[in-house]
Order: C-alpha cells, then sequence, then structure tokens
C-alpha cells in the first residue's frame, strides 16, 4: 500500500493533507482511540471538519481513493 498512498500523496497533497499514526507509538493513542484504529493499514478520509466521509481497512485499489478524494473535492 506505501507505493499508491505516496503516489495519492505526490498527485493530491497541496489539496488534502495526509497524516500518518503508527500503530505501535504510545504517542498517537488519542488519535487512534478517536477513530477506533485497530488494524493495519487502517485509512480514514476526514472532512474539513474533522468528520469522517470513508474508512477503509486493508489493501485498498487506487481508484478507489481518487473517487473518495473527487467526491470531497469536488463538494
Amino acid at each position: 500500500m506505501k507505493p499508491i498512498v505516496h503516489e495519492l500523496e505526490a498527485k493530491y497533497g497541496n489539496q488534502i493533507e495526509f497524516v500518518y499514526l503508527n500503530i505501535d507509538d504510545p504517542e498517537t493513542n488519542d488519535e487512534k482511540l478517536k477513530y477506533g484504529f485497530r488494524y493495519q493499514p487502517h485509512f480514514i478520509l476526514l472532512d474539513e471538519n474533522g468528520e469522517i466521509v470513508e474508512q477503509w481497512l486493508g489493501s485498498v485499489p487506487q481508484t478507489t481513493f481518487e473517487e473518495a478524494f473527487a467526491q470531497i473535492l469536488n463538494n
């Protein structure tokens, strides 16, 4: 998933903020609890108000992310 995510960040990074949480890092426990982060990989798309728009677990096709990004960017 790393190559896909990094490609998406290169393409959309000026429009969407990408944040990475390490499941083993205790400093991110509050965020992991807030969003129910339990599995790797776990992707969460938030709107500008911090509300969850979409969540994905496991391997996700790049087109799935791009469709969700287009939807949120066009609203």
